[in-house]
């Protein structure tokens, strides 16, 4: 009689005790929701967080809070992002930057970007351009890589600074393609961007907003895109991939919660968030920031980062780039 009711009393309060997470999860959420952006207001990685947010906010009818934590190279945002606490309530728009480019080139982060975080999904990839001056005789990737051949050292490429995905986006070229050009670091995109117009700098890998307006008048020429396939920002203009097949210089941006996130939760915004990003009308909207919306499963962004870290880490050794040279 003593062990049945001992039995009795086990099993209420083990039932008691699962109530609360249970219901957490199913009837999640019921607060506002912290949305941490690694970079300051503006751009392109701030225009994607906040429709993230206005696309949660309008689905689970809850506040989505932007918290804008820009600094240390976006490390700042990853780490309070992987730091939190994983029930749900604040997620982060990681980028490529901060989880795959920083930690590939050896740089001393205080996260893991594949223990860290629970992956949710990707949102929109943000690719480059092959981009040539004007003046340049060439109208094709294989055109310029027989004009790089033709001169070997004397075409340069210009980058908003050493390990930037743009600087990268060259090495990797430089590399597939067996080409010799030479690289010129800038601090900060629009100097670089500036010489690539004077003609003093022959080609850049440059963000789509920033090249098509330049590309109308003529001043520069939009030759391929980084993507593996075309984007409907620039459909007329063929990838990399197509001469050297494999190519891939895009940037990413996806949303993460921290390691231990209930995984009915994960599922929960995954489900919302490709449901928000597989929309013709907010494609739309994206393109005019120069990023294409996106759709994976919580493991297929997992997997994406994983191999992002392995290709990236190789293009780094083999271009020789350390952190060092990188600041």
């Amino acid at each position: 009689m003593q062990r049945s009711v001992a039995g009795v009393v086990l099993g209420v309060w083990a039932a008691v005790a699962g109530v609360p997470l249970a219901q957490a999860q199913g009837h999640y959420p019921n607060k506002p929701i912290r949305l941490i952006v690694p970079y300051p207001p503006g751009g392109s990685v701030d225009f994607t967080a906040r429709e993230v947010a206005q696309k949660l906010s309008e689905a689970f009818r809850v506040q989505v809070v932007i918290d804008n934590r820009g600094g240390a190279a976006a490390t700042l945002g990853h780490d309070l992002g992987a730091k939190a606490a994983p029930d749900g309530y604040t997620l982060l728009l990681g980028t490529s930057a901060g989880l795959v480019v920083g930690p590939a080139l050896g740089s001393k982060v205080p996260y893991d970007s594949l223990k860290d975080y629970a992956p949710i999904g990707l949102a929109v990839y943000a690719p480059f351009i092959l981009t040539l001056n004007g003046a340049v005789p060439a109208n094709s990737t294989k055109e310029f890589i027989d004009l790089a051949r033709a001169n070997p050292g004397k075409l340069n490429f210009a980058s908003p600074g050493t390990g930037t995905p743009n600087h990268l986006g060259g090495e990797l070229l430089k590399s597939m393609a067996g080409i010799n050009i030479v690289h010129v670091p800038y601090k900060g995109g629009g100097p670089a961007l500036t010489d690539l117009i004077s003609g003093q700098m022959q080609m850049m890998f440059s963000g789509t907003p920033q090249t098509i307006p330049h590309v109308k008048t003529g001043r520069l020429k939009a030759v391929a895109i980084g993507h593996p396939t075309r984007i409907k920002a620039l459909p007329d203009v063929p990838p990399v991939a197509d001469t050297l097949p494999g190519f891939n210089n895009t940037s990413w941006y996806g949303l993460l919660a921290p390691a231990g996130t209930p995984k009915p939760i994960v599922l929960k915004l995954n489900a919302e968030l490709n449901r928000a990003f597989g929309s013709p009308e907010l494609g739309q909207r994206l393109m005019g920031q120069g990023v294409e919306a996106a759709t994976t499963t919580p493991e297929g962004f997992q997997v994406m980062i994983a191999s992002e870290l392995a290709r990236w880490r190789k293009v780094i050794k083999d271009a020789g780039i350390s952190v060092e040279s990188a600041q």
